[in-house]
């Protein structure tokens, strides 16, 4: 089984993750490498800020390793709250009952009510190659520069006039896919990580992965 670190210890990511890459690969998270610090997210879009995570973790660790960063656009909100969806609510961090709130307030009764959630996952890798030394029967690695590669999921739906579902997390009771008259947290995890803006980016990097 290939072990790929994940840089998060987000358990609802971690378990999102787990279950959409299945036996194929053991996602370690931070905590798994011992790795307790808060990583900085100081850019304003979704690529910067998940390419951040990757190489803070790369470069600390020296280890290959992906990071992801989300964000829920709201088209009558001229793409809010986006790259701040996670601290959307003034004063708050990851906290999704302030954040619904403030966005189904914003929004009221506005009639558009079209977003969809993107996922932008960044993969770090050494390339170790493999150098014999045909005098003494040995092998070496040298490690060759580091690749970036870029993996995005996006799922287009709409915001609800309110909560529904118990399931989830984040802005997933007031989100409703295309071709669902379910939110996300209604729907349950085994049709949400088949459809989910991060199923199709962890897709996308399973088969990178899978194809070396």
């Amino acid at each position: 089984m290939k072990k790929i670190v994940f840089a998060t210890n987000n358990a609802h990511k971690l378990e999102e993750i787990r279950a959409i890459l299945g036996q194929q690969f053991e996602v370690l998270s931070l905590n798994d490498i011992g790795c307790h610090d808060d990583i900085p997210e100081d850019f304003d879009t979704l690529e910067e800020n998940s390419r951040q995570k990757a190489e803070y973790i790369y470069n600390k660790y020296g280890i290959s390793c992906f990071a992801d960063d989300t964000g829920l656009e709201v088209d009558a909100l001229n793409g809010e709250p986006g790259v701040h969806s996670a601290r959307y609510a003034e004063g708050t961090d990851h906290n999704s009952e302030a954040n619904m709130q403030k966005l189904l307030r914003k929004l009221g009764d506005n009639p558009n009510r079209s977003a969809r959630f993107r996922t932008v996952i960044t993969l770090i890798e050494t390339n170790p190659q493999e150098v014999q030394d045909d005098t003494k029967g040995n092998h070496t690695y040298n490690l060759l520069p580091i690749t970036y590669n870029l993996f995005e999921g996006i799922v287009e739906g709409r915001i609800a006039y309110e909560k529904s579902g118990a399931g989830g997390f984040g802005y997933d009771p007031i989100f409703i896919p295309d071709d669902y008259d379910k939110s996300f947290a209604e729907l349950g995890n085994d049709v949400k990580n088949t459809i989910s803006h991060r199923a199709r980016a962890v897709q996308k990097l399973a088969d990178y992965l899978c194809r070396k």
